[in-house]
């Protein structure tokens, strides 16, 4: 079990865990493809289809997206339940805060700079003229990158893997959970579930601080 007085890491997943939106399909609504980005999305979530190949397959169908038209998704910022608190409730306990997203760097390094997170890793959407061009730079982030991110980060800050936790939703989120301490499953797909030492089913991530919490007074009662 983590050591939540212990110096340790919390890596989450962006799309529909710390924010209620996936980016890509909300993207994808600007230009009138939703429907078609969604239905790959979903079954990319589900594990039914290679995450690299599928980003690319959505994001060519962005292209001549303008920037300003981003900006509508970000005002404000559609945090999940309890993201903020949580965040702040790791933070108050040392622990580092981090975001790792098959998503893009565009939304995440606005997302991470409003929670005050540590690190920030996704992919990143080519431009031309402030439009996108409908591609985006390799390598892509999938799910073994997270993972290997999460394994980065704590080499980085010197902390064991021991006392990391890793919190996502969707198939892309395997490794990172099974290779963190703790892996949550954020109101998530089978596919996580199956793997995932816990699960949140009610949108709320603040109930990863109440478990945690019962954790630590359940390991106290027992000493």
């Amino acid at each position: 079990m983590v050591d939540i007085d212990a110096p340790g890491i919390v890596l989450f997943d962006m799309d529909s865990t710390l924010i209620t939106i996936e980016c890509i399909d909300e993207l994808a609504a600007l230009v009138g493809k939703k429907q078609q980005v969604s239905a790959v999305t979903e079954a990319a979530m589900r594990g039914e289809l290679d995450f690299a190949e599928s980003l690319r397959a959505r994001v060519k169908l962005l292209a001549g997206v303008h920037e300003r038209q981003l900006q509508q998704l970000l005002e404000p910022i559609p945090f999940s339940v309890g993201a903020q608190a949580l965040i702040a409730w790791f933070q108050q306990r040392g622990w580092r805060t981090a975001l790792v997203s098959g998503g893009f760097t565009w939304f995440s390094g606005q997302v991470a700079e409003a929670l005050k997170l540590d690190a920030h890793k996704a992919n990143q959407l080519q431009w031309q003229q402030h439009c996108l061009t409908g591609t985006v730079a390799e390598p892509i982030v999938d799910g073994q990158s997270k993972a290997d991110y999460l394994h980065t980060l704590a080499q980085r800050w010197q902390l064991p893997m021991s006392n990391t936790i890793a919190v996502g939703d969707g198939a892309n989120d395997k490794a990172m959970l099974q290779a963190a301490g703790l892996g949550i499953a954020y109101c998530a797909k089978p596919a996580l579930q199956e793997v995932a030492d816990w699960c949140i089913q009610e949108p709320d991530l603040m109930q990863l601080a109440n478990y945690l919490e019962t954790m630590k007074s359940r390991t106290s009662e027992t000493h």
